[in-house]
């Protein structure tokens, strides 16, 4: 035998010796488990010391099984009911759907229990139902309530219980996936699934049949890009005007999404075809990048400047207010939001693929100096040439901006930057840091001043980042609301390090900030170093997103934009007062909360629906706001009464896609100078004019015509930057005033008669004016005069007995007083 053998069997002998020593050692050391605090630890045996890796279920699995039990027995007898409540054919299918499907599953569950030897609830017993009345189950009194309805009354009621009850299943399912471990039963996750997925589309279907009961004529419209389904209140559509040459991408204008194709392959390697959600579709599939989505405007003089993913487009507005297409500049980098300053467009950009030069081919992910993110300035000394002139980088891009003021004495432009998205790479900017802990120098938490020379924009730069949210006793940056819900059945409201926007009302040195996770009114005396006065949360919102002060700047209507805007959240299950509006009084520098306004039409799932961007309509004496709210349309809402919100005016269409949820709708919605302007998102942009009604009177709406600004420039409008309006000694504003008293019901009508034909013969006189004799116009300015002391002596005659006695009806009589001295003066 040689050596290399003889070497060879040595070594397999020792390592039979080696193993068989270190057997006798593990066999001899002890597995111990020890017990709680203070009591003695026990010696356990392989098997046992093991067997949580022999278990395919947790306790957690067993209390879901538990409780769905009692969950779906609830749904049973809800279900139950229909047959002797109603004669709705659709309402009596789904209900024994309903029994089947839940007795089947509940037969299920009741197996699966025993078969593993737990206990088995009995969901008669009502301290069960008790018990889980939280996971969107009715309560006794709404139980008592359906069993006492009958016909619509009980066919809404149970829709509306049903809803929330198969959400509630949803949001148990998820519980369940939440705890490590649970669900690894192959069949338990089956059926998990299965469940969350059957309830989702059988919600939708709910939702469906909610809308069909629904008597708003906004409700179920007919799908269609072009040639959707109307419905209109009190306003006119003057002009529809598709997307310019450029701006949208021809093989697929709608920038739909295409299946993910490893979802796809994992759904036909199963070999089943099953039914899925719209949501859970839209969610699954890879959509392009929002590169072509009009988005936020600006005005100025003539001009209307429409942003987009894409760049921007210049409109020629006629005195019809009709807007004709003037340039396109292509400039991509997305949001695409812009203000106008003079002869100045300020852009926001956020998009990773912006690049410096505009350039169409983007930026690799890698830090690479030609990527812009930040505000672009464009001058537009020639409209039909527009040159880039300015650029500065920020730290997150720009989501929006708002010019504070200026151009200043010294000609500086102030903005104040808002940027939502990542941190850049510091290889790119060095003072660009992450959310580290204990690092301040984070670029969370923060708003950008920049300061832009308007006689050399390319000067122009970020004078400070200040850390508005921050604690005002302890410094601590993250000072506002830390994330997370606000207690049972509340939203998972964002977390506060970064605003969305900040509108200023520069003429008192105000603020507002819609600031992800609160509502803020700001102190802007000094517009470099903005001081937070107040903060507010509200439980049902899960995003703030923007704000408008009513003109006096004595309110703040904020809006919520729950879902990101690419979801369907205004489905008629959803709570009014989430993806809503918030308004509030400003009582000696506090907010005070007066309601929630919410677009009420049931909207389907495909029609992607939240509170978004609008704009004060300046009617005098009233606080009007009209406002987008993606594809579901535009809402004409007045909120005079804080408390008491109304919807006015509204138009809809119907979704652009009957089957497929895709991103769509009004993005924003202005008021400029007796039109409405708004920049639909896949469609182009659409231009209406108010009519007279019930709500809003032919005087209203042409006194708020004759509206101008009350400081700056006088043709001018941007989103974020709210200058008062004022309004003329005119006529038409005091026939305006006489209008809403008389609505109110707090004038005689012998008065108003007489004040209305003083009025109208002013009116004569003022078109007129050189062919009438100064003798006549004096006489006329006297009787003027006369019934002003009138209303001094006695409000407007006697108060009808139906009068509002209220301090808004004192406010408009005053309005009156002073605009009849004014136009009396004028005639003197």
């Amino acid at each position: 035998m040689n050596t290399t053998k003889i070497n060879i069997l040595n070594h397999f002998l020792i390592s039979i010796i080696l193993a068989m020593m270190t057997m006798n050692v593990n066999a001899n050391v002890p597995i111990l488990q020890p017990g709680s605090p203070g009591e003695p630890t026990k010696e356990l045996d392989p098997n046992t010391a093991i067997a949580i890796a022999n278990s395919s279920y947790t306790s957690a699995d067993v209390e879901f099984m538990q409780g769905m039990i009692v969950h779906h027995y609830q749904a049973f007898l809800m279900s139950e009911m229909a047959t002797t409540r109603t004669n709705n054919q659709t309402i009596l299918d789904l209900a024994g759907r309903i029994d089947v499907s839940q007795t089947d599953e509940i037969n299920y569950m009741n197996s699966w229990l025993s078969d593993r030897a737990q206990s088995i609830p009995d969901p008669t017993m009502n301290d069960h139902m008790h018990d889980h009345k939280m996971m969107g189950m009715a309560t006794p009194e709404q139980m008592g309530q359906l069993e006492a309805s009958n016909s619509i009354d009980f066919d809404r009621l149970y829709l509306n219980l049903m809803i929330k009850h198969h959400d509630g299943a949803i949001q148990m399912v998820e519980r369940l996936n939440e705890f490590p471990g649970s669900a690894y039963d192959p069949q338990l996750y089956e059926f998990v699934t299965d469940l969350e997925n059957d309830q989702a589309v059988e919600i939708e279907r709910m939702n469906g049949i909610l809308i069909g009961l629904s008597d708003d004529p906004r409700a179920g419209l007919k799908a269609g890009v072009y040639d959707a389904g109307t419905a209109i209140l009190n306003l006119e559509l003057i002009a529809e005007l598709k997307k310019p040459t450029g701006f949208f991408d021809p093989d697929n204008p709608l920038e739909k999404g295409i299946e993910d194709p490893d979802e796809k392959q994992e759904l036909e390697s199963s070999g089943e075809e099953k039914q899925r959600s719209i949501e859970s579709i839209a969610s699954s599939q890879r959509y392009p990048m929002l590169s072509f989505s009009n988005t936020d405007m600006a005005f100025g003089n003539d001009l209307l400047v429409a942003g987009s993913y894409h760049g921007f487009n210049i409109y020629q507005i006629e005195e019809t207010g009709y807007p004709n297409l003037m340039t396109s500049v292509v400039c991509p980098g997305g949001q695409g939001d812009v203000s106008i300053v003079g002869h100045l467009i300020v852009m926001s950009v956020q998009d990773t693929r912006g690049r410096l030069d505009c350039g169409l081919e983007g930026v690799d992910p890698e830090p690479n100096e030609e990527r812009f993110r930040g505000i672009r300035i464009f001058d537009i000394s020639d409209p039909k040439l527009p040159i880039q002139v300015g650029a500065v980088q920020t730290c997150r891009g720009s989501h929006t901006h708002s010019i504070v003021e200026g151009p200043n004495e010294d000609g500086k432009i102030i903005v104040f930057n808002s940027g939502t998205s990542s941190v850049r790479d510091q290889e790119e900017m060095e003072e660009c840091f992450e959310d580290i802990p204990g690092d301040d120098r984070t670029a969370l938490f923060r708003i950008d001043v920049i300061e832009i020379p308007i006689d050399d924009p390319s000067k122009s730069r970020i004078i400070d980042s200040p850390t508005v949210f921050a604690d005002q006793e302890t410094g601590v940056l993250a000072g506002l609301w830390r994330g997370g819900d606000h207690g049972d059945e509340t939203q998972e409201t964002y977390i506060t390090d970064q605003c969305h926007d900040i509108t200023v009302f520069p003429s008192a040195s105000l603020a507002a900030g819609a600031c992800s996770g609160n509502g803020i009114l700001f102190d802007i005396s000094d517009p470099i170093k903005p001081k937070r006065i107040h903060d507010v949360t509200d439980t049902g919102f899960a995003y703030w997103h923007s704000a408008t002060f009513n003109n006096d700047g004595t309110k703040i209507l904020f809006t919520d934009e729950w879902g990101g805007g690419g979801r369907p959240r205004c489905r008629a299950w959803d709570p009014l007062n989430w993806g809503a509006n918030a308004i509030y009084d400003i009582v000696d520098d506090q907010l005070e909360f007066r309601s929630h306004f919410k677009m009420p039409a049931p909207q389907k799932e495909t029609e992607n629906c939240v509170a978004h961007n609008g704009a004060i309509i300046p009617v005098p004496g009233r606080d009007i706001f009209i406002q987008a709210w993606y594809q579901g349309g535009i809402s004409v809402i007045d909120f005079t009464d804080s408390s008491n919100p109304t919807e006015i005016a509204y138009f809809d269409r119907g979704p652009i896609l009957e089957d497929e949820l895709i991103t769509g709708g009004y993005w924003s919605v202005y008021y400029y100078e007796g039109s409405i302007y708004g920049t639909e998102i896949t469609r182009g942009l659409d231009v209406f004019k108010l009519i007279p009604s019930n709500y809003l009177s032919e005087n209203e709406i042409a006194a708020a015509e004759l509206a101008y600004p009350a400081i700056g420039p006088e043709r001018l409008f941007n989103p974020q930057q709210q200058i008062p309006m004022e309004w003329p000694a005119d006529p038409v504003v005091a026939l305006s005033y006489l209008d809403q008293l008389k609505r109110l019901g707090a004038v005689e009508e012998d008065v108003a008669r007489n004040i209305n034909d003083l009025l109208n013969d002013a009116i004569v006189a003022e078109e007129n004016y050189d062919q009438i004799s100064k003798k006549a116009k004096r006489q006329l300015s006297r009787r003027i005069k006369n019934i002003s002391f009138e209303t001094n002596a006695e409000p407007f005659g006697r108060l009808s007995e139906t009068a509002v006695t209220n301090e808004r009806t004192s406010r408009i009589q005053n309005l009156l007083r002073a605009n009849l001295d004014e136009i009396a003066e004028k005639l003197n």
